[in-house]
């Protein structure tokens, strides 16, 4: 078994807060994305959400979840990853040598300022992985062998906007780490919930085998056996 990390977690619950079997959003309103930052320990009330942070979650969520949808074949829209670029780009972060300061955690409203032991990436691409100027991977590998490389959002960054730049800052270092393969969309359209993928070798496709699982291979033997059924594959 394979356990979800702390950063996968996260990424896979904003990914989750639309739900397209039910059909609900729960990102539908600025106070309700203050609301999830504030149940996620991203921020602090009395900071609130704007139209404009709300807009920015959208994109970054669309383009996550569009993402998400690579590892069980599903081509994603350009579209919304072009969006979610753009996103990314306005939740910049900063990579850290040592310990991170207390300062950059998303709670906190303000972070030091840039040392020449630090340098800022501007977030990650959600279909390659580490854009041009984000952190090297051998320099996460570096940090996870105890040099203590550290991903965090970048100072000045308003408090709600530091909160969803931690989301960047997860989803980077799933990355970097080589984990973002098991963090999939399901295949099952109709249900597309985001998962973790436990399985040995990630072949795992749909968010459960009983039900999503059973539900596709439903549907292709009926498409199989309407075809043999056909007139036109038993000419007179």
């Amino acid at each position: 078994m394979y356990e979800e990390p702390a950063t996968a977690r996260l990424v896979e619950a904003f990914a989750n807060t639309v739900d397209v079997e039910l059909g609900t959003d729960d990102l539908s309103t600025p106070e309700q994305l203050t609301d999830w930052l504030v149940g996620q320990h991203l921020l602090a009330r009395p900071h609130r959400a704007d139209p404009d942070d709300l807009a920015l979650a959208l994109r970054l969520r669309g383009g996550l979840r569009e993402r998400l949808g690579v590892p069980v074949g599903d081509r994603p829209a350009a579209a919304l990853l072009a969006d979610a670029d753009r996103a990314l780009r306005e939740l910049p972060l900063l990579a850290t040598v040592g310990s991170p300061p207390r300062a950059a955690d998303p709670m906190a409203t303000a972070a030091p300022e840039p040392t020449e032991d630090a340098a800022s990436a501007e977030g990650v691409d959600p279909v390659a992985g580490a854009g041009a100027e984000s952190v090297a991977p051998e320099a996460a590998s570096a940090g996870r062998a105890g040099v203590g490389l550290a991903l965090v959002p970048a100072p000045g960054l308003p408090p709600v906007r530091r909160g969803l730049a931690a989301v960047a800052v997860a989803w980077s270092e799933l990355v970097l780490a080589g984990d973002a393969a098991r963090l999939k969309r399901c295949a099952e359209h109709a249900c597309a919930w985001v998962f973790w993928d436990v399985s040995k070798n990630r072949s795992r496709r749909w968010c459960s085998m009983r039900v999503c699982g059973n539900r596709n291979k439903a549907r292709r033997f009926a498409a199989k056996h309407a075809v043999a059924s056909s007139p036109a594959t038993h000419p007179n």
